[in-house]
């Protein structure tokens, strides 16, 4: 009879274990900044999908602070804690082969989210989910090259050059601009995604007295900054057009005031959605694509609403 208990005993505590398992997935995450309005959104994003899992999994969130030493650092500091998977947002996307050659060697499951490394040939256990960011470039500038008319001066302002979000968006302008060869860029310059950043080169410009008939900018904030220069200037509403990308809640509201021409909306949630679900799946060895891509959607005065 005490045997029969022993066993009964046994199989509890080994079920509990099980359960306790499922329970304490880890995932590593290591953001490239903390300090960015639209990969807030991102990282609230993955939080509140880790709560939504029945048995829970719990995300360890690391900032990277821009620094590429740092993020190679945490990731590393990941793999000695064993956690389950790693998931990360790169700072420099030329420089993740050591931390893709750190956590494969681990045989710890890594995704990229929101920014492909350059490497396009990822091994595997290696995954990436993102958006294509040629289509951000070029959906914003087929907008405004419509409303131009085929003609005029833009500037552009650019995001972080480190990161090929910033070259895969502009050249996605560029390829617009090859069908038009009466719009000319007047000036292209780095904001590195900031407000205060693009507020101030494009005040620069207009007090050197430079033209232009649109401002291009890698994301929503930048753009932001160029409707408050030329605000400040004086310039009439909607006299100079202004696009931006993410959808974020400030841009969304810069377009319904007529502060922002158009944006194209980057889909935080399925960005993050997609980047938990998959290394939820990696550390369960469940089958996932290599590539996961979440579409861009136009954002305009027409359909600012549905959009939130």
């Amino acid at each position: 009879m005490k045997t029969k208990i022993r066993f009964a005993s046994l199989a509890l505590s080994l079920m509990f274990a099980s359960g306790a398992a499922l329970a304490d997935m880890k995932i590593g995450v290591s953001m490239s900044q903390f300090d960015d309005t639209w990969l807030t959104y991102l990282r609230e994003s993955m939080d509140k999908k880790a709560k939504s899992y029945p048995d829970g999994v719990q995300l360890q969130f690391e900032d990277a602070r821009s620094d590429v030493v740092k993020q190679l650092s945490q990731v590393e500091n990941f793999i000695s804690q064993k956690v389950d998977a790693i998931v990360v947002n790169p700072v420099d996307t030329a420089a993740t082969r050591k931390i893709t050659e750190a956590a494969v060697k681990a045989g710890i499951p890594l995704v990229y989210v929101n920014r492909r490394p350059d490497d396009l040939k990822l091994p595997k256990g290696v995954v990436t989910v993102a958006s294509n960011d040629l289509e951000a470039g070029e959906m914003q500038m087929q907008y405004l090259a419509d409303k131009m008319g085929g003609k005029g001066d833009i500037v552009i302002l650019l995001g972080d050059l480190a990161n090929n979000s910033t070259t895969n968006r502009t050249k996605g302008v560029k390829d617009v601009l090859a069908k038009y060869p009466n719009i000319k860029i007047e000036q292209e310059q780095t904001g590195i995604w900031q407000r205060d950043k693009g507020m101030t080169l494009v005040n620069d410009w207009l007090t050197q007295g430079r033209k232009f008939d649109a401002v291009v900018a890698n994301n929503d904030e930048m753009a932001i900054g160029a409707a408050m220069a030329l605000q400040q200037a004086g310039v009439n509403k909607g006299s100079v057009l202004i696009a931006g990308v993410d959808g974020t809640p400030d841009g969304l509201n810069a377009i319904k005031k007529g502060n922002m021409t158009v944006s194209v909306f980057q889909d935080a949630k399925g960005q993050a959605d997609g980047s938990i679900d998959t290394a939820v799946k990696m550390a369960k060895n469940e089958p996932v694509e290599q590539a996961v891509w979440v579409p861009y959607r136009l954002i305009t005065p027409q359909n600012v609403d549905t959009f939130k």
